[in-house]
C-alpha cells in the first residue's frame, strides 16, 4: 500500500493520524511537558490561569498536568487490552477455520455466548469481582471484546482455505503451519490492523467507562478517572468546566481519531468501501 495513494484516498484517516500523533506526542513528553508533578498539591479549585493552565482540582493537583499523564495511562490501557483482545480472536478465529469439525462448532459456540452478552454490564461486573487494578482492567476488557474479532478472521479464513493456491499447496504436500503462516496469516493481516485499531478506541472508552463508575485503579491518574473525581466531588455541580471538560474532550477526540484510522485501514482491504471512499 503506497503512502501517498493512502493518503489521497483516505483524507479521514489521514487527518486522523496527525490527531493520534499529537495525542502521542503529548504523551511521550508528558515528563518534559508537563508544569508540574501531578501529584503536588497547590490550593483547591483554582482557576485557570499562567501558572496553572487548566487550573486545580479539589485536592490541588494540577489539571493540565493531571491530563498529559492521563493520556498516557488511557492510552496504555487501550492498547493492551486490544493486543490481548486481538490476540485472543486471531488464535480463535484461525483455529477454528482452518481445523472447522468439532473444534470449530465449539469455538463459535462459545463466540456466540459471549457475544450475545452486553460488553457493558459484562465488563462491570468482572471489573467489580477482581477489584480496581490497570491490569485487571486491561485483562477483562480483553476477555470480553476478542468473539468479534474471532468472527471476522473466521469468515476471511474460510474463505482462504478453499482458494486454489492453498488446495495447490497442500496438494503438493505442504502441512498445515507452512500453509498458515505462508497463505492464511498474509491475507488476514489487513483485517487484524483494522480490528486493532477499532478495538483500542473500543478499549479507552470502556476503561474511561469503568474509572467514570469507580472502578478504575484510584492510584492511576487517567481520563476516566479525572472524570470520576470531577462528578463525585462537586466538580459539576459547581460548573468548574476547567476539571471535566478537557478529559472529555480528549476522550472524544483520540476514540474519534482511532475510529477514522480504523474506517480507513477497512476501506483498503474492503474494495466496496474503499470505491465509496473515493467518491
Amino acid at each position: 500500500m503506497r503512502v501517498r495513494a493512502f493518503v489521497g484516498r483516505n483524507r479521514a484517516a489521514t487527518v486522523g493520524a496527525c490527531a493520534l500523533i499529537l495525542f502521542l506526542a503529548g504523551t511521550m513528553l508528558a515528563p518534559v511537558i508537563a508544569p508540574h508533578d501531578p501529584w503536588q498539591h497547590f490550593r483547591p479549585f483554582l482557576s485557570p490561569s499562567a501558572l496553572h493552565l487548566l487550573g486545580t482540582n479539589d485536592v490541588g493537583h494540577d489539571i493540565f498536568s493531571e491530563l498529559l499523564v492521563g493520556a498516557r495511562v488511557s492510552l496504555t490501557v487501550g492498547a493492551l487490552a486490544a493486543l490481548l483482545s486481538v490476540s485472543l480472536g486471531v488464535f480463535i478465529g484461525l483455529l477454528s477455520g482452518f481445523r472447522r469439525g468439532a473444534l470449530d462448532n465449539a469455538l463459535m459456540g462459545l463466540t456466540d455466548i459471549v457475544l450475545v452478552m452486553p460488553a457493558l454490564p459484562l465488563v462491570i461486573l468482572l471489573a467489580a469481582y477482581v477489584g480496581p487494578s490497570i491490569w485487571n482492567t486491561i485483562l477483562v476488557i480483553g476477555v470480553v471484546f476478542w468473539p468479534s474479532t474471532a468472527r471476522v478472521i473466521r469468515s476471511q479464513v474460510l474463505s482462504v482455505r478453499q482458494s486454489g493456491y492453498v488446495e495447490s499447496a497442500r496438494a503438493l504436500g505442504a502441512g498445515d503451519g507452512w500453509v498458515m503462516r505462508r497463505h492464511v496469516l498474509p491475507n488476514v493481516l489487513p483485517l487484524v490492523l483494522t480490528k486493532f485499531v477499532l478495538t483500542v478506541a473500543a478499549a479507552m472508552l470502556m476503561e474511561a467507562s469503568l474509572s467514570f463508575l469507580g472502578l478504575g485503579d484510584p492510584m492511576m491518574k487517567s481520563w476516566g478517572m479525572m472524570l470520576h473525581y470531577a462528578f463525585s466531588r462537586g466538580g459539576f455541580i459547581q460548573e468548574l468546566w476547567w476539571w471535566y471538560l478537557p478529559p472529555g474532550l480528549c476522550i472524544g477526540l483520540c476514540i474519534l481519531a482511532l475510529t477514522l484510522i480504523g474506517f480507513g485501514f477497512e476501506g483498503e482491504s474492503d474494495p466496496r468501501l474503499r470505491r465509496a471512499l473515493e467518491r
